[in-house]
């Protein structure tokens, strides 16, 4: 008889910990099921026996450290300390240190006010630690106002409400006309941010995103290129922080301004409003016409690659055609998600090993993968210097043995879905491979590995060969094989799970179509196209295509088996002049100069464009880094992530400066798990220390409880 797994019998409003494994919790205690039978439990409070159940799921194969941290709400490093103190110390181990001063607060009343006042006049840190007697450690909480917030992250509700009992809800900025006078005469040169004090402003929560934009370096890129602009009210800061607002709250494009409250944005600017759509289209345009757009992309992607070193030994590119419905005639190009060709511009993305954006332009028609890949190797190369050997990775599009050589000679690693004709494997030659990836999640592969060689021809004409490495997917329920060529050569499974992540650039164009308005134009300004390339000749098709009519009217004619000698002679003639047709249609040359066709051709210009996809994609690696900080505090945060920071932004803040700081206080979300996610998020970033921009104000962020 045939013995197979135990079903498991999951009992009815239990959380999931991982296959076997099931936990139950209420108000009398909680117990943990295996395979839908009582393994341990513990009453109310028992939070020693809570941690030995977690600790026996690790120890006796259950569930994972990752599955155990998930299930228990506590994070996989604190189950790591957990089984650490369990194997050290046994159950004594388990119990939580007791935690409380060990005496009297020294931040009395008294001392926090001299603090202030001390802080106040310019004192330094140390300077006021030495006069109150306390320490740096002290200074810094009495001037953080670190009392208000519990050790949970959250604001408790009497110290909030003292907090917020001071502001003015929903208080509007003071209007600054005299500097608006000012920069008209060109004595101010950017109005300085002044930050609007106020209880539950609109909108305030979209400042959470401000330490994730500053490790971009977005606003640094732009301000480095373009160094101080003309004489104005709204500076360079202000222009590009209000499309990142705008687009945070569901506005990418300039016109979404004006379905936004300006006092709103204007406050998140330090400004009384913010720009009017016509403001910022004539000094966007005002920037593109200095044709620097590719410099501040550069940069970006510079300051990308030295961050996050370890998402850059492998660049996924790819193409992304968009659509131009402007009155101008431009070069069509085939767009796939449609299924048909119009006139469209494509732009070349490059991402990281993660999917985050790193670099755009647009490919000069005629646009393809396999041309652009040269302009992508030596792209790669300036940014991650002469010493690495990254991989580049990109769909059949790209399918070139030649440019496979081209790329491999330079030092590169290639990775690409091979294209058909080609042979399928034998079901004996796959076997199950297991890859961990960077979050702790388990894919399985059934897959086969063997060394092919390719077969191409040189410019010369000589028959060349490329070898590589052919790994081959088999989909074991429809027996569907998916072939992978690679000059990789470390573990078959993680080459395939390199190549079938190619989704995560293929979301991040869903995304940023969805809610960046990717896809937007921006300008429909055009530019001459380059008239010299060479085209296919229209004229060529038309001579071919009259010889052919002529011919097949000739064959229709139906000629009597005897002709008179002048049916014979009108044929003959027919036959001549068919052959004059033919020898017109072979000397009009294929392909001729564009020029010649079409001396007015133009192509849409995109330096403007390539400006907000910067600041689009900048702003979309900062929301990134934001939803993975919020992965080990919200179970939910694979799938729900984005729409719990969106919440986040839209949400009502109070705003306080507090000496030399900002504190943003923000409303507490939908749900009080949300709530504890948002606020344990408000903790990392409080770490950063990132200041106000424009200003010598360090945020800080906490929420408000209900």
């Amino acid at each position: 008889m045939r013995r197979g797994q135990p079903l498991p019998l999951r009992p009815s409003g239990s959380v999931r910990v991982s296959d076997a494994a099931d936990l139950v919790e209420n108000g009398a205690g909680g117990a943990v099921f295996v395979w839908g039978m009582a393994a341990w439990c513990w009453d109310a409070g028992d939070v020693v026996g809570r941690r030995l159940a977690a600790v026996q799921l690790v120890e006796t194969g259950a569930a994972t450290q990752v599955e155990v941290g998930a299930g228990f709400g506590a994070g996989e490093a604190t189950v790591q300390r957990w089984m650490a103190a369990w194997r050290r110390d046994g159950v004594d181990g388990l119990v939580p240190a007791v935690r409380g001063p060990r005496g009297p607060s020294k931040l009395t009343a008294e001392r926090v006010a001299a603090i202030r006042q001390l802080r106040a006049t310019g004192a330094s840190m140390d300077a006021i630690a030495a006069a109150v007697g306390v320490g740096r450690d002290s200074v810094s909480r009495a001037l953080s106002r670190a009392e208000l917030v519990t050790t949970t992250g959250e604001v408790s509700e009497p110290a909030a409400a003292a907090a917020s009992a001071s502001l003015v809800p929903l208080a509007r900025p003071e209007p600054r006309e005299a500097e608006r006078q000012a920069a008209r005469r060109g004595e101010l040169v950017e109005a300085p941010p002044v930050i609007c004090e106020g209880g539950s402003l609109p909108l305030a929560g979209a400042l959470l995103i401000l330490p994730a934009l500053a490790a971009t370096g977005l606003l640094d890129c732009f301000e480095g290129v373009y160094g101080r602009a003309k004489a104005a009210f709204y500076g360079l800061r202000s222009l590009v922080l209000a499309v990142v607002f705008a687009a945070l709250v569901g506005e990418a494009r300039a016109e979404g301004l004006t379905r936004l409250d300006p006092v709103d944005v204007g406050r998140l600017l330090g400004l009384d409003r913010a720009p009017e759509v016509k403001t910022l289209r004539r000094r966007f345009e005002a920037l593109a016409t200095e044709g620097r757009a590719d410099e501040v992309m550069l940069g970006l992607a510079r300051r990308h690659v030295d961050a996050h070193p370890e998402a850059t030994g492998i660049f996924y590119v790819d193409g992304h055609v968009r659509a131009y419905h402007g009155g101008a005639e431009l070069p069509k190009a085939h767009v796939t998600r449609m299924r048909l060709s119009m006139p469209a511009t494509v732009d070349t993305w490059l991402a990281d090993a993660f999917g985050d954006g790193v670099l755009c332009w647009t490919a000069p028609p005629p646009a393809g993968l396999v041309g652009e890949l040269a302009v992508v190797a030596k792209v790669i190369r300036d940014l991650v210097g002469p010493d690495r050997h990254p991989t580049i990775c990109f769909d059949r599009g790209g399918w070139s043995p030649a440019t496979f050589h081209a790329l491999a000679e330079r030092g590169f690693d290639i990775l690409t879905y091979r294209k058909k004709p080609v042979r399928t494997e034998p079901r004996t030659a796959f076997s199950e491979h297991t890859h961990l990836d960077e979050a702790g999640r388990e894919h399985r592969y059934w897959l086969a590995d063997r060394r092919v060689r390719i077969a191409w021809r040189d410019e010369n004409h000589r028959a060349r060969y490329f070898a590589c490495r052919q790994i081959t997917r088999l989909d074991p329920d429809t027996g569907h094989q998916t072939h992978i060529v690679t000059t990789r050569t470390d573990s078959v499974a993680t080459v395939a799970h390199a190549m079938f992540s190619r989704w995560r650039q293929e979301n991040f164009f869903r995304y940023l179509r969805a809610h960046y308005d990717l896809d937007a134009l921006d300008s429909y300004a055009t530019i001459p196209d380059n008239l010299t390339r060479s085209v296919p000749n229209p004229a060529k098709r038309t001579a071919a295509n009259r010889t052919a009519a002529a011919r097949q009217e000739l064959a229709d004619i139906a000629l009597p088996e005897t002709m008179s000698p002048r049916l014979t002679e009108a044929h003959n003639e027919a036959v001549d002049y068919i052959n004059d047709l033919n020898a017109q249609a072979r000397a009009t040359p294929a392909r001729v100069p564009l020029g010649d066709i079409h001396p007015d051709a133009v192509v849409h210009h995109g330096e403007r464009k390539r400006l907000h996809d910067a600041i689009r994609m900048a702003t979309y690696n900062a929301e990134t880094a934001l939803a993975r900080l919020l992965t080990p505090h919200y179970r939910r945060a694979e799938d729900e992530a984005r729409s719990l920071l969106h919440e986040a932004f839209h949400n009502p803040a109070d705003l306080e400066v507090i000496g030399n700081e900002l504190h943003v206080r923000i409303n507490a979300l939908s749900a009080p798990r949300r709530t504890r996610a948002i606020a344990a998020l408000c903790h990392d970033l409080n770490t950063t220390d990132t200041t106000y921009p424009g200003t010598h104000h360090t945020l800080r962020y906490s929420v408000k409880t209900p």
